[in-house]
């Protein structure tokens, strides 16, 4: 074994994950370890793979949109992919900014229900 690979347990740690979530997004085929017996272990490529797929997941892409976008790299190189991500980063956006404007609202009605309730206590 090399240096510069992480066992399943170190890449868990790394990347602040449980078990179940690493195991999913192998069996999604997100990520590909080496296997050596019952063993795995997770080179450059994946590592650099599930810091793309977590800051997706923290822009709230789906999973399914990941694995595709991750998928271009492969076939079609860094230019298809970047292109790619522009599409659904802008998506994504649009997105965003619906969610954030349903929250403000949510937030301003809250906020009125909760000054009437205070001012008709006294």
């Amino acid at each position: 074994m090399s240096d510069n690979r992480l066992s399943f347990k170190e890449m868990c740690a790394k990347f602040d994950v449980t078990p179940r979530t690493l195991r999913y997004y192998e069996y999604i085929e997100l990520l590909t370890p080496e296997k050596e017996g019952r063993s795995r272990f997770y080179g450059a490529k994946e590592l650099a793979r599930m810091t793309l797929i977590l800051r997706g997941r923290r822009f709230g892409f789906a999973l399914e949109d990941i694995r595709q976008w991750l998928m271009i790299y492969e076939h079609e190189g860094t230019e298809a992919q970047m292109r790619q991500w522009i599409e659904l980063a802008d998506r994504q956006m649009v997105e965003l900014q619906e969610q954030r404007k349903q929250l403000d609202e949510t937030l301003d009605e809250l906020k009125v229900l909760r000054d009437e309730t205070a001012e008709s206590l006294g």
